[in-house]
């Protein structure tokens, strides 16, 4: 029996192994750190914007892509690495190809499995002449000696053999998309919103394990540690724009803002560190990717239908706190402060972002098209849990809105995250 045990547990770790070296090409011989063209930085630099490298790999107040900062994860803290040309805590040493293979395949230079809350399962859609244009551009930027802290995960998720696993059941190199059915744009946008923009990384659910459904699901998802829900970007009742101009779209991308939509939360910082800053090509493209996914059914909802205390409570903390602004009915002022009747936002489950929005305040983000947006203020110091949840309630269940009911409990789940 024992031996028929081990040989089972050779047999897997063989399998784990040869699942992890799916898609690696042997490191040649000659890989050397180098120098890229003057027009491969200027692309690079570009493309670090497309991916939002610096958003990970800068720490508050420190200095650009030297790392330092702690990403919390259900699994523990991950320490953002440092991607300066730094030789000894830096990518000073790193080739091209090393960095290729940490993108394409998940892999550092030492031969170590990556964590992927260093995106790789999406970063492996990119391709090598940007990969390559990626690395000439952090080879250009200031090298800063700045060791990182070790991750700060819990056992087993800190050993090699459980990532590798965690590989092989989820992760395959994959390459970028090109589909001879669909125009240039599609495409275009598709390895944008799959690659490099690595857009699932929040519009997406994850299971015990930390995984997506797919490599490429966009169906929403509540982000780990955050309490922000991602919304699905399928589903029409949440945030799919398969109804709206390629115009809208791409407005609300480089500004945070339309006529009937802004953005909140983690997606304001997005664009205000990544979108705003895309090409008008890239953006349509992208656009018109978003614009063709196929639409998942809406959610099947249970009408809120409050308490009577609740239902007296809440009509009237409206029309104290929030009926200046957004109208007597929800109907809100247009370009200037957002309807609620009708807004698929206000009725959105779960509750998450409309209860952060109202205590935290709602903020769009200031971008050099809109760089003064109107703001609503925090109400964390006015309403309690219990009058919170009335309010929201109030709102989601009246003008039409359809939402279910919010209860002090989820306003206590939702109302922080783990920063």
């Amino acid at each position: 029996f024992t031996l028929v045990l081990l040989a089972l547990l050779l047999l897997m770790a063989a399998a784990v192994l040869a699942l992890n070296l799916r898609g690696e090409d042997p490191l040649p011989a000659n890989a050397q750190p180098r120098d890229g063209t003057a027009e491969q930085i200027q692309r690079g630099a570009y493309l670090a914007q497309v991916g939002n490298c610096a958003g990970c790999h800068t720490a508050r107040g420190g200095e650009p892509y030297a790392g330092g900062l702690k990403l919390l994860t259900p699994f523990g803290a991950i320490t953002a690495s440092n991607l300066t040309p730094d030789n000894e805590t830096g990518l000073g040493r790193w080739s091209p190809e090393h960095f290729w293979r940490a993108l394409h395949n998940g892999r550092s230079r030492d031969g170590r499995l990556l964590y992927p809350a260093f995106p790789y399962p999406n970063y492996t859609r990119v391709n090598r002449a940007d990969a390559d244009a990626l690395y000439a551009y952090l080879r250009s930027v200031k090298p800063v000696n700045l060791p990182v802290p070790a991750h700060e995960l819990e056992f087993p998720y800190n050993t090699q053999a459980a990532l590798g696993v965690w590989r092989a059941l989820y992760f395959s190199p994959s390459a970028p998309v090109s589909d001879a059915e669909q125009s240039a744009d599609w495409n275009r946008g598709a390895n944008l919103v799959q690659g490099l923009g690595h857009c699932n990384a929040c519009h997406s659910s994850r299971n015990l394990l930390g995984a997506s459904a797919s490599a490429f699901d966009l169906n929403g998802g509540l982000i780990p540690m955050q309490n922000w829900y991602a919304p699905s970007l399928t589903a029409p009742d949440q945030a799919g724009v398969s109804h709206w101009t390629l115009n809208d779209i791409t407005t609300l991308l480089k500004t945070g803002m339309t006529a009937n939509a802004s953005v909140q939360g983690p997606m304001a910082e997005v664009v205000v560190r990544s979108t705003q800053h895309w090409s008008d090509a890239d953006l349509r493209a992208a656009a018109v990717y978003l614009k063709a996914l196929p639409a998942s059914p809406p959610l099947k909802r249970v009408a809120a239908r409050p308490d009577p205390a609740a239902n007296a409570k809440g009509p009237a903390l409206y029309q104290q706190h929030c009926a200046q602004c957004h109208g007597d009915r929800g109907e809100g002022v247009a370009g200037v402060y957002p309807a609620l009747a009708g807004n698929r936002a206000v009725v959105m489950d779960p509750p998450a972002n409309l209860v952060r929005v109202v205590l935290e305040g709602g903020y769009a983000p200031a971008t050099r098209a809109n760089p003064r947006p109107y703001g609503m203020p925090p109400f964390e110091p006015v309403l309690d849990a219990n009058e919170l949840a009335a309010v929201l309630t109030h709102v989601r269940s009246n003008w039409g809105n359809e939402g279910t009911l919010v209860t002090s409990r989820e306003v206590e789940r939702y109302r922080s995250g783990v920063n």
